[in-house]
């Protein structure tokens, strides 16, 4: 480290403001070329959800990446030889790319309360990302969700600080290691408290004591700077109504000297933003706070002339924008960056053929099995015989889009029958994600290449079972029983919040978000669409869940429900018509773990890592005085196959 150490301070003595300026900046790919990164000394680059390079295959990310670190490493009199580092959000696997292994959101995972598993999945996606040729992941996300109104509550494990701590480790390490060719940079967020807003709104306000912030929502931070960990994203939230963005208690006190990190400290999406209405004042008041890289999608060459102004005034000061440099650095020479060849000549870009593999893809189907809960499981309905007479439907039976759910090849994820051209991704075609009668009307070809549905898991091994649309064809002369696939479709951040009265309106983006071909304000209208509700009752946010299960019922049928879900629902209707109830969250592209559990070839073993709620208005986390939800956290109901003897509820291990 000493050496490394050595190697920094020979580079940053060398270095002019203007290079140091350019390695604290993180432009979008859309808003910078091969050229800028090296006329601004660009230290980062990024691609939002959605935001891809060609046909958004592994070899036209090689190439992007390949120009970007050429120009970045494009050395002459006024120009450093320093690679960038690329980053994407990959947090259930290289999501962003077609073909890629999408695991369950983290909800699911924290159901299987396996960190070894975490670790596994963790080093499958990290190769699937290095294989793209790019080096940096946003995750693991580290929320400890304490509201399922929240719209993120699927990206946290659970809303016991515990289990996120022990799964920190655990995923840094699988992603890191000692960043040999096929590990990328961790990043851990958002830090602190994300998950602690009033009412659960995303961006909102964290009105939780110090004491309550450190016992809840510190631990898994800590772990992930002891485990190595070498970015933190800093979260768009508040605390007591001061922006995190800006909040130097939080990042330089805390973060840095209290935990000891060394690593860089980056803002979120254009986060900044929201600290002032005079953009200059984001600035300063965000690098004094202690922020080290700055994710500014756009406004990038402003942020330049801001901060090169402010720190030959004197405002910001040299000693300042040293650390974030050197941080940066650091992070650059521990990942081996300086070392690496460029992307194109990496070996698992040569031969990527390890992406979205059948070997990736048993873990992620594992990781299915493992997570699936069983909430009910009347008269041992459950375990099937692959020989019955199945019925199959529901929304969510034959849509992998829907089963991945969010940050999956779009940033509010896919419906499978959407159009991935982003130009085209507009309001209309969001709508269809929530009608399914829109949606079976459409005639667009898959979004997500590789995996299975649920359904075509089950039709793999029951001969018997058929698809059906809606139920409506159900007949107990053909059919013994019946496969009911409901719950939420595709959301991500603000706009999969539930919003109670009063609380629907807020909904923002980034502002200064501009088009590189205009130079105008872009419109987003998926923005303008509102929360995902406001409440958290099933019945009302899709009644055509309830209405499927109750003509099915109807005819004398019994019905299995599997709900596709990320967060706790009031289900009590739907509980109350079925025979058994299987909770698979989000499960990601290997629906056919679902089958395999449910047709008994593995045991169900997955414990609740949330309380469940009766009632939309309860709020109940584990510990809290009267403690009684519908489901109470490690609930999991198991049934009889040959690897699992149990019956009834267990404790959680």
């Amino acid at each position: 480290m000493k050496e490394i150490e050595q190697k920094i301070s020979e580079i940053l003595d060398s270095m002019t403001l203007d290079q140091k300026i350019g390695q604290m900046l993180q432009p979008e790919r859309q808003f910078i070329d091969p050229e800028e990164v090296k006329k601004y000394h660009i230290g980062s680059v990024l691609s939002g959800g959605g935001s891809v390079p060609g046909d958004n295959k592994p070899e036209d990310w090689i190439a992007m990446n390949d120009a970007y670190w050429a120009a970045s490493m494009d050395a002459d009199a006024e120009h450093l030889a320093i690679p960038i580092i690329y980053g994407v959000d990959a947090i259930h696997g290289n999501t962003n790319v077609l073909g890629a292994v999408v695991f369950p959101h983290n909800i699911g995972l924290g159901a299987a309360h396996d960190p070894d598993l975490m670790e596994r999945i963790a080093a499958v996606t990290a190769k699937e990302i290095a294989a793209t040729g790019v080096d940096w992941t946003f995750a693991p996300t580290l929320a400890v969700a304490r509201n399922d109104h929240w719209g993120r509550t699927y990206e946290s494990y659970s809303e016991d600080p515990a289990i996120v701590s022990a799964y920190a480790a655990r995923f840094i390490k699988g992603l890191q290691g000692d960043f040999g060719g096929d590990k990328v940079i961790a990043c851990a967020k958002h830090w602190i408290g994300d998950g602690a807003t009033l009412h659960g709104i995303d961006q909102g306000d964290m009105c939780i004591p110090e004491a309550e912030l450190r016992r809840i929502h510190l631990p898994p931070y800590r772990a992930a700077v002891e485990a190595g960990v070498l970015s933190v994203m800093v979260s768009l939230s508040s605390w007591y109504g001061k922006k995190c963005h800006g909040h130097k208690f939080l990042i330089t006190d805390l973060l840095k000297t209290e935990l000891g990190f060394k690593g860089l400290v980056i803002s979120d999406w254009d986060g900044i933003d929201y600290l002032d209405e005079d953009y200059s004042e984001c600035v300063v008041q965000s690098l004094n706070a202690g922020l080290d890289l700055f994710m500014v999608t756009s406004r990038w060459k402003e942020f330049i002339d801001i901060a090169k102004a402010n720190v030959l005034n004197g405002r910001i000061s040299m000693q300042r924008i040293d650390d974030a440099v050197r941080r940066i650095l650091r992070v650059k020479f521990i990942a081996k960056m300086f070392e690496k060849p460029r992307p194109a000549m990496r070996p698992l870009s040569l031969d990527y053929s390890c992406f979205g593999s059948a070997e990736h893809r048993e873990v992620a189907r594992e990781a299915v099995r493992k997570s699936l809960v069983l909430l009910k499981n009347e008269a041992d309905i459950l375990p099937l015989d692959k020989s019955a007479r199945i019925l199959v439907t529901g929304k969510n039976a034959h849509n992998r889009g829907h089963q991945c759910g969010g940050f999956t090849v779009a940033w509010q994820g896919v419906n499978d029958k959407l159009p991935l051209d982003k130009s085209e991704y507009d309001q209309a075609d969001h709508e269809k994600l929530r009608d399914p009668a829109d949606a079976k009307a459409a005639s667009w070809t898959s979004a997500i290449v590789g995996g299975t549905s649920i359904w075509e898991g089950i039709s793999a091994v029951a001969p018997n079972a058929v698809l059906s649309e809606d139920g409506s064809d159900a007949d107990p002369a053909k059919h013994d029983l019946a496969i009911v696939v409901i719950g939420e479709v595709p959301y991500a951040e603000m706009l999969g919040d539930i919003r109670v009265a009063g609380l629907e309106k807020g909904l923002k983006i980034s502002k200064g978000s501009t088009s590189a071909d205009t130079g105008q304000e872009d419109e987003i209208p998926l923005v303008k669409q509102g929360p995902y509700g406001t409440h958290l009752y099933l019945h009302q946010l899709h009644p055509e869940d309830l209405a499927t299960i109750k003509t099915i019922r109807a005819r004398g049928i019994p019905v299995i429900a599997i709900m596709i879900c990320g967060r706790p629902l009031v289900i009590e209707q739907e509980l109350s018509e079925v025979q058994a109830f299987v909770v698979a969250w989000f499960p990601g592209s290997e629906g056919g773990g679902v089958a395999d559990v449910i047709f008994g070839e593995h045991p169900v073993q997955g414990k609740l890592s949330f309380s469940w709620p009766r009632y939309d208005d309860e709020n109940w986390n584990l510990g809290d005085p009267g403690y009684k939800p519908r489901f109470p956290y490690g609930f999991g109901l198991h049934f009889n196959t040959p690897a699992d003897k149990n019956r009834g509820q267990t404790p959680l291990l």
